[in-house]
C-alpha cells in the first residue's frame, strides 16, 4: 500500500491512531471525552465528538475522509450525520466527528471508544469548462434508479 507522510498533534491526553491490521484501509478515530464522561445520543439525535487530533498531511493532494465504522452503522444505526466528512489537507484545527443516532435505541459514548474511521485518499481538482451543450450517452439524464434494479 502506498503512503502519505502526515504530521500529528495529539491533545486531550489521546494516543496517535492506528491501523488494526496490515490490510487496514483507515484508522480508528475516537472520542476523547473527559475521564469518566459518557454521552448518550438518543434516537434522531446527534453529537459532535472531539477525537483529539489535529492532523497535517505532508502533501495537499491528498483529503482525509471520515467515514463510518461499518458495526456502529449496521449493528446500532450510529453514522456520521453528514454522511462523511472531509479533512481537508491545509485545516488544522482538531478533528471533530458529529454522530446521528438513526437507531431505535440510546447509544452511550465513553472516552476512548471507537467512533468512526479516517481514511486518507488522492485528490484529483476539476478544471472546468463552460459549453453550451454537453456530449450524448445512453444513458443521457436518467437518474434516481432509472437503469432499474435489476
Amino acid at each position: 500500500m502506498a503512503s502519505v507522510p502526515v504530521k500529528i498533534k495529539l491533545s486531550r491526553g489521546m494516543s496517535a491512531p492506528t491501523y488494526a491490521t496490515a490490510g487496514s484501509a483507515a484508522v480508528d478515530l475516537r472520542a476523547a471525552l473527559d475521564e469518566g464522561q459518557t454521552v448518550t445520543i438518543l434516537p434522531g439525535k446527534r453529537y459532535t465528538f472531539p477525537t483529539g487530533i489535529s492532523i497535517a498531511p505532508e502533501r495537499s493532494d491528498v483529503v482525509a475522509i471520515v467515514a463510518a465504522r461499518s458495526g456502529l452503522g449496521v449493528k446500532h444505526g450510529i453514522v456520521p450525520a453528514n454522511g462523511i466528512g472531509v479533512i481537508d489537507a491545509d485545516y488544522r484545527g482538531e478533528v471533530h466527528v458529529c454522530l446521528r443516532n438513526n437507531g431505535s435505541e440510546p447509544f452511550t459514548v465513553a472516552r476512548g471508544d471507537r467512533i468512526a474511521q479516517l481514511m486518507f485518499l488522492p485528490v484529483l481538482t476539476a478544471c472546468f469548462t463552460e459549453v453550451d451543450e454537453l456530449d450524448e450517452t445512453a444513458r443521457g439524464t436518467g437518474g434516481f434508479g432509472s437503469t432499474g434494479v435489476k
